[in-house]
């Protein structure tokens, strides 16, 4: 039987994308992005965001890194990965992330697609991130 990975967001970047080189000259582009859950009417309403990490390779990762910045409405399709490694202290650690296999900028033109209306905008707590020299790439 076949089955399938797949993941589609619509959300706004926490931060601006870093990108990186592998060893074998490989550009990543890894970026985090907000999608929020609204719910109830007036003084009931609440909002749920979640928080996820996108991993943009190659071509796709060098364009998230010139056209994306912190703020901007973004549409992602891609998979779920998730990956393990040892930190310094030898304790294992996990982590789950999107791989993008398509971006597509949103929001209005001229503007880096950054949200602007109250309703776009991101929470400004972003989750706590893992270390850098944690990262095994």
């Amino acid at each position: 039987m076949a089955s399938v990975n797949k993941v589609i967001l619509v959300g706004n970047l926490g931060k601006d994308p870093e990108l990186r080189h592998t060893a074998s000259g490989k550009v990543v582009a890894a970026f985090s992005v907000a999608t929020t859950e609204r719910r109830g009417k007036g003084d009931d309403r609440t909002e749920e965001t979640e928080w996820h990490r996108i991993v943009a390779w190659e071509r796709l990762g060098e364009i998230c890194g010139e056209y994306l910045h912190k703020g901007s409405q973004v549409y992602i399709e891609g998979r779920l990965r998730t990956r393990s490694w040892e930190d310094r202290d030898g304790n294992r650690r996990y982590t789950t992330e999107i791989i993008a296999q398509t971006m597509q900028m949103l929001g209005p033109a001229g503007k880096g697609g950054s949200a602007t209306s109250q309703e776009e905008r991101f929470p400004t707590e972003e989750p706590i991130s893992i270390p850098d020299d944690d990262i095994p790439f």
